[in-house]
């Protein structure tokens, strides 16, 4: 079943592939709501289409997880679509042809020393993933069918925390070209408050209806790992969504390794080796197994204390550098 479902994912990957450099250069131009917009349309396009292709419904055969993998694929696609059209038509502040298409060898210099640790810390959500799953698997497998129910309740509310950031990014990054600590300071200051209050709605929705997503999600016997999951990991959301503000911030001012170092310990150095202690006292029975969820919470708290560190670091050497505002 997963060599079904990544073999589609992977060939045709071209979706989500080219919505991704669409998706950037409507946000580098200040288009963010519009990259938001065809991110939206691909993941309801892909809710929509996930139960009529899994389960063979209006007359489609039953595909089951291949039906999930095409859903993933189409809606990537229609993401990609969107915004295409909405670069196409909006983006004017981009020149479109092949004449602007020659390499530069400063200028993907400069991307990659600041997409570099982005794309270690893509790579490093998959491993921390699988990590926890083999964790998971020694307790009782239906741990990972609920941390798998809940990861997509987790996505939704965390896409809340990617908007801001994808806004928060460009943002701060025009003001420190321009050499305004003042809109700075503000673009940290209020991305950060916005995006405590929206993690604030996300929890208090997961904590007042777990018994309502499970039954959405059909939870069936992990129903009880599910409604745990949720009413614990769920705390760790404001934290979360501090640290995904803070790499965006580190990213719009050249912090590129700030970002990674988060990444790190929010995905590796932290959760893993806790998971791995409490999932001992859980196998002998000395503690509940909601101990085992207590490690995301605990894991985004100590890296959101890294995350403030670094981020006074950051403004210290790199705003703090600012000497001369330039007018315009």
């Amino acid at each position: 079943m997963a060599t079904d479902y990544l073999s589609i994912c992977s060939v045709i990957s071209m979706g989500i592939v080219f919505f991704s450099i669409f998706e950037k250069m409507l946000q580098a131009t200040g288009l963010s709501l519009y990259s938001t917009v065809a991110q939206i349309t691909g993941a309801v396009i892909n809710i929509i289409l996930d139960p009529i292709m899994i389960y063979g419904l209006f007359g489609l055969p039953q595909m089951g997880v291949k039906g999930a993998a095409y859903a993933t694929v189409i809606g990537q696609i229609a993401s990609c679509i969107v915004a295409l059209v909405f670069h196409l038509k909006l983006n004017k502040s981009i020149k479109n042809g092949i004449k602007y298409m020659k390499p530069s060898i400063k200028i993907i210099g400069e991307i990659y020393a600041i997409g570099f640790p982005a794309i270690i810390a893509q790579a490093l959500m998959s491993a921390m993933t699988y990590g926890f799953n083999i964790i998971l698997v020694r307790i009782d497998e239906a741990m990972v069918t609920a941390y798998g129910l809940f990861y997509k309740v987790q996505q939704f509310v965390l896409f809340l925390a990617f908007g801001l950031r994808d806004a928060i990014t460009p943002i701060i990054a025009f003001a420190y070209g321009r050499g305004s600590k003042k809109r700075i300071n503000e673009g940290i200051r209020y991305g950060l408050m916005y995006t405590i209050v929206l993690m604030a709605v996300g929890i208090l929705i997961t904590e007042l209806f777990p018994e309502s997503f499970a039954g959405l999600f059909n939870a069936g016997q992990s129903r009880e790992y599910f409604i745990d999951a949720m009413r614990i990991i769920s705390i760790s959301f404001l934290f979360a969504g501090v640290n995904v503000a803070y790499q965006g911030i580190y990213q719009a001012l050249n912090g590129g390794i700030e970002s990674l170092v988060i990444s790190l310990l929010r995905q590796l150095v932290i959760i893993l080796p806790l998971a791995g202690v409490f999932s001992i006292f859980v196998r002998n029975g000395q503690m509940g197994v909601s101990l085992i969820w207590w490690a995301f919470p605990i894991t985004e708290f100590l890296s959101c204390l890294v995350g403030y560190v670094l981020l006074k670091r950051i403004k210290k050497y790199r705003v703090g550098e600012i000497t001369d505002e330039k007018k315009g």
